[in-house]
């Protein structure tokens, strides 16, 4: 597990997540032309009030390879 700390709406955040999903954020962001601040305060925006944040990572991570696996 590794930690990162992020400012999202003006509060600061820290978010623990396995190595493999940072990995793989960075690669969405860096795809999309992103830094990974700007797609982590994507991805909780679009989860509104459920959840947490790390769950709505993975979550994201997991959505994103499952279409691009469908896609193939």
């Amino acid at each position: 597990m590794r930690k990162r700390s992020f400012t999202i709406g003006g509060h600061q955040t820290s978010l623990a997540l396995e190595d493999a999903f940072w990995n793989e954020l960075t690669a969405l962001a860096e795809a999309r032309r992103l830094s990974l601040s700007a797609l982590v305060a994507e991805i909780d925006n679009q989860r509104g009030e459920s959840g947490n944040l790390a769950s709505a990572l993975r979550l994201h991570v997991l959505e994103t390879l499952k279409r691009k696996i469908s896609r193939a």
